[in-house]
């Protein structure tokens, strides 16, 4: 396969940019692109901004980072779509438990907790995680220690009304859909135990998840769009929660200098 050119890349990216400022005006223009950006997924207009009124000061306390923390903050306390943070969706026990990435894009530094019970500020938890330890990332128990110990509110109870109504209802449904897969029983709650096991299981899930839907994809000439049912089938309902990227002002301008060295280059 030919190499990228990261100057083509990179000019790609700032012109996508260009058309994705978010909310209010007030960013300023660097070589022609208007920064800051925020970007999200999904139409979570209250997320967003809460980001932006954040990054576009560009002072002090005004980083990427620290926007990206309130806009996603500002998503769990909406609980966004239903599945954002606390009291939203439950796992299969009926707890909600809660996850969160976040990654610096200055320093490619990242932190991150999952399954993390009793503490509702995941966002938060996950930039402590990247910027007080040597970890990436926390699960479980272990996540909720070092929130806690780190000064985030808990322990408390991440359910609510709704998340409880959820579970019921998926309980009484014979806990249908699910994750579950090449197990019994297939129609019913678990407990389950595996069937079928392929005599070489990692080579014959990788062909069957990946290998025929790879091919596929060299045989069509739009990679673009996916031939596989699978993906055809995703939503805003059973995709990510919310992801949002952020370029501040003072990333900005070191991408602009990148950029105008790859094009002398």
């Amino acid at each position: 396969m030919a190499r990228s050119n990261p100057g083509l890349l990179l000019g790609l990216l700032l012109l996508r940019l260009t058309w994705c400022v978010a909310v209010d005006g007030g960013g300023v223009e660097e070589g022609g692109f208007v920064f800051p950006v925020v970007v999200s997924t999904w139409p979570f207009r209250e997320a967003v901004r809460a980001a932006w009124d954040v990054v576009k000061t560009g002072g002090a306390g005004g980083s990427a980072v620290d926007a990206v923390v309130a806009g996603c903050s500002a998503c769990e306390e909406l609980r966004c779509d239903g599945t954002v943070g606390p009291g939203g969706s439950p796992d299969e026990n009926g707890e909600t438990t809660l996850d969160a990435l976040i990654m610096n894009g200055k320093t490619m530094e990242i932190g991150a907790v999952a399954a993390m019970r009793y503490v509702k500020d995941a966002i938060m938890a996950a930039k402590l995680v990247m910027e007080h330890t040597g970890h990436t990332l926390l699960v479980g128990e272990k996540a909720t220690s070092f929130a806690i110990s780190m000064g985030l509110a808990g322990p408390t109870d991440l359910s609510s009304p709704e998340s409880i109504e959820k579970w019921s209802n998926w309980r009484q449904n014979n806990c249908q859909p699910n994750f579950w897969k090449n197990v019994a029983p297939a129609g019913n709650c678990g407990p389950y135990h595996p069937i079928n096991i392929p005599k070489d299981p990692v080579k014959s899930a990788v062909w069957e998840d990946q290998g025929i839907t790879c091919q596929e994809w060299l045989q069509n000439d739009n990679l673009l769009e996916p031939t596989s049912s699978h993906f055809n089938s995703v939503n805003r309902h059973n995709h990510d929660t919310i992801s949002m990227a952020v370029i501040d002002k003072q990333l900005a301008h070191q991408l602009m200098v990148l950029r105008s060295k790859f094009q002398e280059g």
